[in-house]
């Protein structure tokens, strides 16, 4: 208990001090209007009632231990005994802040009844019992709304902050989803765009690692092919670092019509046959989705099948949707300078963003990568 006390801040020591001197005031003044006209049975009972007036007052220290039980004491005593009735209203007050509202009406109506019994057994010379009773009801009932208006106050304000809480952590959790889709974006671009310059370097490099005595000519040609490679590599490596500055939207992104330079890179080192139908206003998204699927299966053929004649066709019809196709005819010859890597999951994680069908396997006598994408409702452009 005295812990409980302690723990207590300087703002409820105030307010209780103002309750007890509030208390205290009320009582004495219901003295001195009582020693004039007093109205006991005997005598003695004013002692009584001072007495219980006094425990009364001092008992609102301990309000906020035992809301419930000092209050209805109080009512009991209440009920013939004046001098404690500014305790009871304080404590009335207390129940109506911090308990529910069932037992703030519970109590309530054994404050009423104990009005009437008031009314009933202290009826004053000049003053009907109805007036005395309805006189008593109203100041206990304005007591209790106010202390309910507070209490419904609180709850609100408690369910506000509990809210703002919930939004914070929901904006939090959807800022480490919107970082993690970021991450997982500039992962696959990283990938479809690195490997398929790296994969040229990888291929070149090889040769001139096994044919040391190849003609100059060709020696120079596949130099001059690495330094391109690397160049590029190196600017589509600060284009991709962009993202972490930009959104991806806003940076250069390959489309449709680049497919025919992607073609011709890849024909410098292995045979590719390209076919692809004709399409007017092909939307971005859906034209950069259809390059990076023909990359990654021409960056994957040159990792493992370098040597293998590849075919690649684009079809579909506008507006509805468009397949690719990439197949070759390599066997699984497999490159010892490249390993596998992320790049099938990633593209399959890429299709299926865009609500399309990803397959991939080995033929009868090599292997075959198919994606079809469905054209944009709106056309919308990203």
């Amino acid at each position: 208990m005295l812990r409980d006390l302690r723990r207590r801040s300087v703002r409820d020591w105030v307010v209780d001090s103002v309750a007890f001197l509030f208390a205290v005031g009320l009582g004495l003044v219901s003295i001195n209007e009582r020693m004039d006209s007093m109205n006991y049975v005997v005598p003695w009972l004013f002692d009584v009632d001072l007495v219980l007036g006094v425990i009364a007052c001092l008992s609102l220290w301990f309000r906020r231990l035992w809301p419930v039980p000092i209050t209805v004491a109080l009512v009991i005593v209440t009920s013939y005994f004046e001098f404690p009735s500014g305790a009871l209203i304080v404590a009335m007050f207390t129940v109506a802040v911090h308990k529910k509202p069932k037992t703030t009406g519970i109590v309530f109506a054994l404050s009423i009844a104990g009005a009437l019994v008031w009314a009933f057994t202290r009826r004053e010379p000049d003053v009907s019992m109805i007036t005395v009773f309805i006189f008593g009801a109203l100041v206990q009932g304005v007591v209790v709304g106010w202390g309910l208006f507070i209490h419904h106050r609180r709850e609100l304000l408690e369910s506000l902050r509990e809210r703002a809480r919930r939004a914070e952590a929901e904006a939090q959790l959807l800022a480490e989803q919107s970082q993690r889709r970021v991450r997982d974006d500039i992962a696959r671009e990283m990938h479809d765009v690195l490997g398929h310059r790296l994969s040229l370097l990888s291929v070149y490099a090889g040769a001139l690692e096994f044919r040391p005595d190849a003609p100059a000519t060709d020696i120079a040609k596949a130099s001059g092919v690495i330094r391109e490679s690397a160049h590029r590599a190196l600017q589509d490596l600060r284009d991709v670092i962009g993202v972490l500055r930009a959104p991806l939207d806003e940076l250069p992104q390959p489309t449709l019509a680049d497919l025919d330079t992607l073609i011709a890179e890849s024909n410098t080192v292995m045979p590719v046959t390209f076919r692809c139908d004709k399409f007017d206003d092909v939307p971005k998204t859906l034209g950069r989705n259809v390059y990076r699927v023909v990359q990654e299966g021409l960056t994957n053929v040159r990792k493992h099948a370098p040597e293998a004649h590849t075919r690649v066709t684009v079809t579909g019809r506008e507006h509805e949707h468009i397949e690719v196709e990439v197949v070759n005819d390599g066997g699984g010859a497999t490159s010892s300078a490249v390993t596998g890597g992320h790049g099938l999951s990633g593209l399959d994680e890429r299709v299926a963003l865009a609500k399309g069908r990803f397959e991939y396997g080995p033929t009868d006598d090599g292997w075959r990568l198919w994606a079809r994408l469905p054209w944009p409702d709106d056309g919308a452009q990203p």
